[in-house]
């Protein structure tokens, strides 16, 4: 029985809404099958989660319903920018022609790819700087889409291409009743600030830093080595962040 009284509504920082999508990162798939390499997506404009499936198929007997059977859930998705960085390319089925810079071949095979992105959080107290989701997919190829060019007019407007994209999910073994998945998604303000900062490093990179002062003395900060952005199997990032906790 709960002791916790009467429910209340809209109580002061309680009150908390989405407010927009920054941080987008591509890692095109290696042929092993990892993530080794993230790519900033610059003029990043949206994404649209799109899942699909887990769709009902009713049982009936005796004349009446007798159960319920579900189809696979399945997760896709529309990624919208002002441009895509050069690592999409091949994701988009464009392969430039070697030792011709420049030129490409379009409609190729479509290299697969992991992807990020920063869902900011606000509330009734903090504003925007509340906090923020990271997404994360795994397993995705984008789709042929349709693209535009427009003549230039009174009312000039920038293009805003779209890509949709599918997932394959991956394997999960490190979570009990789970075995996989193509999307997770990491909430800053219940992972600790080991956690955020260990997630962060893995999937932006960190720059290289020299050592600050002398080793053993007060205000000494030691060097930093350079690290690649890139995206973990979601077992290994899942034992990463319990590591760190």
């Amino acid at each position: 029985m709960s002791e916790s009284g009467r429910l209340k509504w809209d109580e002061t920082g309680k009150k908390t809404w989405y407010t927009g999508t920054d941080r987008g990162v591509v890692y095109p798939v290696s042929p092993e099958g990892t993530y080794p390499e993230g790519h900033a997506w610059n003029g990043l404009t949206g994404v649209t989660e799109s899942p699909s499936g887990a769709e009902e198929t009713a049982l009936w007997a005796n004349n009446n319903k007798y159960g319920s059977l579900y189809s696979a859930e399945e997760f896709g998705g529309t990624i919208a920018a002002y441009d895509s960085p050069e690592a999409f390319d091949e994701c988009d089925g464009s392969k430039e022609i070697e030792g011709l810079p420049g030129a490409y071949i379009l409609m190729q095979d479509r290299r697969g790819f992991g992807l990020t992105w920063r869902v900011l959080k606000g509330n009734d107290t903090q504003k925007q700087k509340y906090g923020y989701e990271i997404h994360v997919v795994w397993g995705a190829t984008a789709s042929p889409s349709e693209r535009e060019h427009s003549t230039t007019n009174d009312s000039p407007e920038a293009e805003n291409p779209s890509w949709e994209f599918t997932t394959i999910p991956v394997p999960v073994h490190s979570v009990e009743g789970v075995e996989t998945t193509a999307h997770m998604k990491f909430v800053s303000t219940e992972l600790t600030k080991a956690q955020l900062k260990v997630l962060e490093d893995t999937l932006y990179g960190v720059d290289a830093a020299e050592a600050k002062g002398e080793e053993g003395q007060e205000g000494y900060v030691p060097a930093v080595e350079a690290k690649v952005a890139h995206l973990p199997l979601p077992d290994d990032l899942i034992a990463m962040l319990k590591a760190a906790a």
